[in-house]
């Protein structure tokens, strides 16, 4: 490998010198200055150590379909720097500098890790959700001043082909379009491109692949990537990730999680979410672990889950990683012979994980669900569950080392310094750590995320108890999570404003079993004024720019609950969103046993106290009661039946 003059030294990959399994292990980790614990400087050096330290290992293996049978295309560290080296020198030769960002419109593939890491190591990475409407997206990468776009030529999914080629007149700074060819496309059934596109394989195989020609010296508190983040909120928020918060989750995930060059990680994850690049990919990759991309579609594939743990024998994965969503999915797939002893880790995120499914896992799988906490302000990862802890539902682990956390009263009046809670008292976490961002593009989306004094505010509600280990109550923000997709309910009120019968509307989240939560809006009619539900929820279909944040029900009130000050209180609508998902609970378990949906043998009391329950009358019979008592066990929220 030929090193440049600036380039820095090699040094070791990143390896956990032992197991995690206490705090005081966390402290023995912590022992020394971070600054000597941790000298990589920025992601492209993590490739660089990668590639001497694993040479010829599989780093990627893509799955182009998700028979377990198919032949797979791997890469190995070597190839991966190579590639990365390419990537940055085609980038530096189109004009981009380390100021300069760089959007990523692809779905699973390998040439996403090169639009990353090649696109960090000449300027700015900013990595985008392709289910976005054209309109978003233009806002995103005019407000980063975006000035190329890296695109997947096909409008198959999501129609990035087709968006790209418009963006190019929508971002007045975008200056070129790189096309990456799906993976099975002839090169004589290529297109012609026009003069502001480039074929990206193509471009960067005449790039040199062993090094920088830029020979830029990377700093850490140079700008990395810009993520989007705020769920599918109408104006852009862009998180600002320098090198030092990247390396570090990265070196921190290794730590608690014990990986290394044995193990294997199916990585279902979107290259758009923070998730999926940071704690697991570029954790994966500067340990030497192989990740495997499970088709374009990656979990979204139907097929790959349903031959998941085929796929999990096939490739002798040691690791399983995914969203609540994803586990409901996986838990209905029967293993039908398939051997997954290989497996020693089960970790999820981004959603609460309901009880009966952590169980469900556990009685099916012989798999402990272990809980994490991450968020894009903290470069995708916050706190873990190591490999071999069982800890408690809701409990996310020890925070990761080097990061300190203040967990304060939610009552404190505005402009006053927030009051630290005791162990064991629930309140809203703040933290400091060398991941935290420094901000966002804009400075007031700043302003609102830091307290005065620089901590994080994290709008999570939980407590930290006498082991060291946090546990999370939920959310202060009014965010609906949606199987770990952040929805703002502003976007779905906001479209719903605009029917001319609607006077009112609030949206929040309703327990499902499957999603954890799915949107349902509320309404009061302007007077004089009719809509139904069905005609409401049309719509909100239509004037909802994204899929998940469409609401399935709108539920027309009389009267909007409110704060004394005029404001709309939402507590009590969560109290009705559960009630509605319980009542539908009901009717489908009346109508499996026979009954009408609406037999009032089972009625559900929406104003119990202290939760919504349902009462089960005198004529109930007792597989009627068991049966629901089941499936309402699935519910993310508490629910009692009641004699």
């Amino acid at each position: 490998m030929i090193q440049s003059p600036t380039a820095p030294a090699l040094a070791p990959p990143f390896a956990a010198p032992f197991p995690v399994r206490t705090a005081q292990d966390v402290q023995r980790l912590q022992a020394r200055p971070l600054e000597e614990t941790l000298t990589v400087q920025s992601t492209y050096e993590i490739f660089r150590n990668s590639a001497a330290a694993f040479g010829d290992k599989a780093a990627l293996t893509f799955l182009r379909s998700a028979d377990p049978a198919d032949d797979a295309i791997t890469w190995n560290y070597r190839e991966l720097l190579a590639g990365i080296h390419q990537t940055a020198n085609l980038l530096h030769s189109l004009g981009i500098r380390e100021g300069d960002a760089v959007g990523v419109l692809l779905p699973g593939c390998l040439e996403y890790h090169l639009a990353l890491w090649g696109g960090e190591a000449a300027g700015i990475v900013q990595p985008l959700n392709p289910l976005l409407t054209e309109d978003k997206l233009a806002s995103l990468m005019t407000t980063a001043r975006a000035k190329a776009l890296i695109a997947y030529g096909s409008d198959v999914e999501c129609g990035s082909w087709s968006k790209a080629l418009r963006l190019m007149d929508r971002v007045p700074t975008l200056q070129t379009l790189l096309r990456v060819a799906p993976w099975d496309e002839p090169v004589s059934a290529r297109p012609a491109l026009p003069d502001c596109a480039l074929d990206f394989n193509a471009s960067r195989a005449a790039q040199p692949s062993d090094r920088l020609i830029s020979e830029r010296a990377i700093r850490p508190g140079d700008v990395a990537a810009y993520f989007h983040t705020g769920g599918t909120t109408g104006a852009p928020k862009l998180a600002v990730h320098t090198h030092a918060n990247q390396v570090f989750s990265a070196w921190a995930a290794v730590q608690l999680q014990n990986a290394g060059p044995g193990d294997v990680v199916i990585n279902g994850y979107p290259l758009f979410h923070v998730a999926g690049v940071l704690p697991a990919s570029l954790a994966a990759l500067s340990a030497g672990v192989e990740t495997v991309i499970p088709t374009t579609l990656l979990l979204r594939n139907r097929d790959v889950l349903r031959n998941y743990w085929r796929l999990v024998e096939k490739h002798r994965a040691t690791s399983l990683q995914g969203v609540p969503t994803i586990l409901a999915a996986l838990a209905e797939v029967p293993l039908a012979g398939a051997d997954i002893s290989s497996l020693r880790y089960c970790r999820t995120g981004a959603a609460p994980l309901p009880a009966e499914l952590a169980a469900r896992f556990k009685r099916l799988f012989g798999l402990h669900v272990s809980e994490s906490l991450g968020m894009t302000e903290m470069a995708g990862i916050t706190s873990i569950s190591p490999p071999g802890c069982e800890f408690p539902v809701n409990c996310v682990g020890f925070p990761l080392p080097y990061v300190q956390v203040r967990i304060v009263s939610l009552d404190m009046p505005a402009g006053q310094p927030a009051r630290d809670l005791p162990p064991g008292t629930p309140g809203m976490a703040l933290f400091k750590a060398a991941n935290v961002i420094p901000g966002f593009l804009d400075p007031e989306d700043t302003a609102r995320a830091f307290t005065e004094d620089g901590w994080l505010i994290s709008g999570d509600v939980g407590f930290l108890d006498g082991e060291g280990r946090l546990h999370l109550q939920g959310r202060a923000k009014d965010l609906i999570i949606r199987g770990g997709h952040n929805i703002d309910p502003k976007t779905i009120e906001d479209a719903l404003a605009r029917h001319p019968a609607v006077q009112l509307c609030a949206a929040v989240g309703a327990p499902d079993a499957y999603a954890g939560e799915l949107p349902i809006a509320f309404v009061t009619l302007a007077e004089g004024s009719t809509a139904t539900e069905a005609e409401l929820v049309a719509y909100a279909a239509e004037h909802v720019d994204e899929g998940p944040a469409r609401p399935k029900r709108v539920v027309v009130l009389d009267s909007m609950p409110m704060t004394n000050v005029g404001k709309i209180y939402k507590p009590d609508l969560r109290r009705l969103a559960t009630a509605v998902a319980v009542q539908a609970v009901v009717a489908r378990t009346l109508q499996e046993a026979g009954l009408a949906h609406d037999d009032p043998v089972l009625r559900v009391l929406a104003d119990a106290q202290p939760d919504v329950a349902v009462e089960a009358g005198a004529g109930a019979p007792a597989p009627l009661k068991e049966r629901l008592r089941e499936a309402l066990s699935r519910l993310p929220v508490k629910v009692d039946l009641r004699d």
